[in-house]
């Protein structure tokens, strides 16, 4: 051995690990997505499983706009940063349309997810992240791998566990002049609720006068079960950012295409974003962005979906609802997408004497024991021992549902149970296994 060897031998060499970035180290992958691959290993290994943890549109994309996808499969060439410009120009039309906020396609930009989008955004703006608690989960985490702080806001169940104005008020009066990005997702994940247009004043009011950008989440906003979706856009128009994408209301979650609708006073965060977009991931997929121009133009067949979309899960979020309010949980009924936020503490009792203390532990005795997968209320910004659990109810066929809901003008329990039976069966299955 040589004096080189012997050196390297005898030193301690730091673990590759140990050069990890300190943004990232401890993080954990999305549970959302560790939850699907967890319930695909046990259910090839043979166990049946209700699959009610990831968030994922039970609905087939229309057929209108698979028909332009595969019109538009020959499309090769990159695309400009921000978008498509015809595509641009249908986003705000839409948006125009379905919401009455004025904008053009230079307000526009297009990126492969919403997710992605709202990445960037936070890379490009330095300020604080405020996030009502519960949120989805991967809001934080972002902030955390960038390095930027994040500022949870508590909300109470008696209030739909909507952010108030006044707890936003509180944070803000204690420092008026930090930049501050504040995210607000309506209808909500992971709870299902959304907001009046009085609660949207209020927060725009607030939002206004201690100068916050607000990222308005609104990839649900198709989903609002009254197809009555209002953007808090309109009443804090320059400083409020709009997302959305053909994730949740097309059904299209693989496709990866979100949208950022910015007001002109925000231009420079727009540029900004296009500047790190164009360093990173180029361009959105031009077959995609192609066929998304035919989504966004809308329709009578697209609104048709929707409407039926809707009708499907308004019936069944209440009746789970319902159901589990029977064995006496708290659960608020959801007006929009397709999710419901589950409160276990009137079982707490019962849970301790099986040796279950927390969210946590109390999804992974549902799936073990039932095979129903959900989300732990902690992985939303609750805390560790809150009995508190995110149920997604999209075990279902929805192409089947889609054309069965046509035919008939009422969903009722038998529609339900010969449609959307997997949910029904996994709701039967948590109120048994709560004795």
């Amino acid at each position: 051995m040589n004096k080189i060897d012997l050196a390297v031998s005898t030193q301690q060499v730091a673990p590759l690990s140990a050069h990890l970035s300190l943004n990232i180290r401890g993080l954990k992958p999305s549970v959302t997505l560790a939850i699907n691959e967890h319930s695909a290993q046990l259910q090839k290994a043979g166990k049946e499983i209700y699959r009610l943890g990831l968030g994922q549109s039970p609905f087939p994309v229309p057929a209108a706009v698979v028909k332009a996808l595969q019109a538009n499969a020959h499309q090769k060439d990159y695309l400009p940063v921000k978008g498509l410009a015809q595509l641009r120009e249908a986003v705000a039309a839409y948006h125009a349309r379905v919401n009455g906020i004025t904008r053009t396609a230079d307000d526009v930009i297009i990126g492969p997810g919403s997710k992605e989008l709202m990445f960037i955004l936070q890379l490009v703006y330095y300020g604080d992240l405020v996030i009502p608690a519960p949120s989805w989960v991967s809001y934080a985490p972002q902030a955390s791998i960038i390095g930027r702080q994040v500022r949870w806001i508590e909300t109470m169940s008696e209030n739909g566990w909507r952010l108030q104005p006044e707890e936003l008020e509180k944070l803000c009066h204690q420092d008026p002049t930090r930049p501050r990005l504040l995210i607000l997702n309506y209808p909500n994940n992971p709870v299902g609720v959304t907001y009046t247009t009085d609660q949207l004043q209020g927060l725009a009011e607030i939002a206004r006068r201690y100068g916050i950008i607000v990222l308005s989440d609104e990839i649900y906003g198709e989903l609002h079960y009254s197809g009555q979706h209002d953007s808090i856009a309109n009443y804090y128009p320059e400083g409020t950012i709009v997302s959305s994408g053909l994730s949740k209301w097309a059904g299209a979650g693989g496709w990866r295409l979100g949208t950022f609708l910015f007001p002109s006073e925000l231009r420079w965060l727009l540029d900004g974003m296009a500047v790190v977009a164009s360093e990173t991931y180029t361009t959105t997929s031009a077959p995609i962005q192609y066929a998304a121009i035919r989504a966004y133009e809308g329709g009578e067949e697209i609104d048709i979906y929707l409407r039926n979309s809707r009708r499907i899960l308004r019936a069944l979020g209440s009746a789970l609802a319902g159901r589990l309010r029977s064995a006496g949980c708290e659960a608020p009924d959801p007006e929009g997408g397709f999710y419901l936020f589950v409160d276990f503490s009137s079982h707490d009792k019962h849970l301790k004497e099986k040796g279950i203390l927390g969210a946590y532990p109390l999804c992974e005795r549902l799936l073990h024991d039932t095979g129903v997968a959900a989300l732990p209320g902690s992985e939303f910004g609750r805390p560790a021992g809150e009995l508190t659990v995110r149920f997604a109810y999209v075990d279902f066929d929805g192409a089947k549902a889609l054309e069965a809901a046509a035919q008939t003008d009422e969903l009722d329990e038998l529609f339900l149970k010969e449609c959307c039976n997997r949910v029904m069966v996994a709701a039967d299955k948590i109120v048994s296994w709560l004795g």
